[in-house]
């Protein structure tokens, strides 16, 4: 790692150093290696541990570190790749769906998810709750919101609570036609719930997948799914053509 000084850069010390130190872990850093200590880097570019701890700090926001207690500042694995859909339109819970149910409740839906799904603003919906995990770690969370006239017959099928339940409404969802989907992407903070699922603080940069489900002319359900920013990179079509990521690989084709 080379002793460059920052004397004078025409933006704030701590994120020119965030961009040495970036390019240093990709040059003359392993995946799981330790750093030098803070007196000994802090030293070396020749800046304050204030400045110093601000450049980490957004080197593991964005993924890049991982702090370990009792062990140091490690560099952290590539972002792990997550196929977020396919050129095939399909419904949630259909063949080779990666997600998992966890629970699904009847209850009402914040007022936007009300409005998308045309709904009163005091009416239930069915909220499905799933998770995601690839290699062992937890990367996304998803709230999907049925409306109720769209699977008739779930009342019929003995699953009143839990993944059971989960696994009826997605069953259900598979008798309708669907005529298209459409997928927004925005970067967000995890809120409690989704951040005790992703196994982080509540705050932490997220990706924000919102997708509309379209049968019968209308919008007949609305996924919610939140992705670790700093962990993985989400791509689109079967080719995977479009990625969302940072690190070394900063192209997109």
């Amino acid at each position: 790692m080379g002793t460059t000084q920052l004397e004078s850069v025409p933006e704030p010390k701590y994120w020119h150093l965030r961009t040495v130190l970036s390019e240093a872990l990709d040059s003359e850093f392993s995946v799981g290696e330790i750093l030098p200590n803070e007196r000994d880097l802090a030293a070396r570019f020749g800046v304050a541990r204030a400045t110093l701890r601000q450049a980490l700090e957004q080197l593991e926001l964005e993924g890049r570190l991982q702090r370990r207690r009792g062990v140091g500042t490690t560099v952290a694995p590539p972002r792990v790749g997550v196929a977020l859909g396919t050129e095939q339109h399909t419904w949630p819970g259909a063949a080779g769906d990666a997600w998992q149910p966890v629970d699904c409740t009847t209850e009402v839906p914040p007022a936007a998810v009300a409005s998308a799904l045309e709904t009163g603003a005091e009416e239930p919906v069915h909220t499905v709750r799933r998770s995601r995990r690839t290699h062992g770690q937890p990367v996304a969370a998803e709230l999907l919101y049925v409306p109720q006239p769209a699977v008739p017959d779930l009342s019929a099928i003995d699953a009143p609570s839990g993944p059971a339940r989960a696994r009826a409404v997605l069953r259900e969802l598979q008798r309708l036609e669907l005529e298209g989907q459409e997928s927004a992407v925005e970067l967000g903070s995890a809120r409690a719930d989704d951040a005790k699922q992703l196994d982080r603080l509540p705050g932490s940069p997220v990706l924000v997948v919102t997708t509309r489900f379209n049968a019968e002319g209308r919008t007949t359900a609305l996924s919610v799914a939140t992705y670790r920013a700093d962990t993985c990179r989400l791509t689109f079509g079967d080719s995977g053509g479009v990625e969302i990521h940072q690190g070394p690989e900063r192209q997109a084709s």
